[in-house]
């Protein structure tokens, strides 16, 4: 697929979680190098994404005040990263949507270019050097709307089966490890202290 001009994209970013590996700490708000983790995704494809939305359940007046979009789940608490992609999908009004969790510890550049080159017509999932990484897809809505609602009333929670129900591209970057900071071990090779 060719390159997607920036206007038929949403940038997505999964801030739902509960962060309970961390005591209950909101991941979101981490900072790394004095910028929170939302707003340094947010701000991390300049040029290649139009809207940004943040799928966020507490604390959104904070989130407003940074300038950011939040929707909150529609579906059952414990519902899982799929209440997320789902509140995102039902908001999302433009073509595309790309998701991000806001606990990796970092995307590559060329991110947006690579998964729009191995797409297949409903979309990809990134691959890293960790393996399959389901959240970090890039989705054609309407397509993602429809399988969700599916997924939903078969209680099929898992986000791993977007990918085969929608036929995703999987694209393999090499030399990339995205990460995840759910642990205090994680923060700290990260170097972000627990507040």
């Amino acid at each position: 697929m060719a390159a997607l001009a920036a206007g038929t994209l949403t940038l997505g970013l999964l801030a739902g979680g509960r962060g309970s590996r961390l005591g209950g700490i909101d991941k979101a708000w981490l900072e790394r190098d004095g910028v929170p983790q939302v707003v340094r995704f947010a701000r991390r494809f300049p040029g290649e994404t139009g809207p940004v939305l943040v799928s966020a359940n507490t604390d959104l007046a904070r989130y407003t005040d940074a300038g950011l979009a939040t929707v909150v789940d529609r579906l059952d608490p414990g519902s899982g990263p799929l209440a997320g992609l789902d509140a995102l999908a039902a908001a999302c009004t433009t073509e595309w949507l790309l998701t991000l969790p806001v606990d990796l510890f970092d995307v590559n550049d060329c991110l947006v270019r690579s998964l729009a080159s191995g797409a297949a017509p409903n979309g990809a999932v990134a691959e890293d050097d960790d393996g399959p990484q389901p959240l970090v897809a890039l989705y054609r809505c309407e397509p993602l709307r429809r399988a969700l609602s599916a997924m939903v009333a078969e209680g099929q929670l898992a986000p791993r089966q977007l990918e085969q129900r929608l036929g995703l591209g999987r694209v393999r970057l090499r030399g990339v490890r995205f990460g995840n900071l759910n642990t205090p071990q994680d923060l700290a090779a990260a170097r972000i202290a627990l507040p």
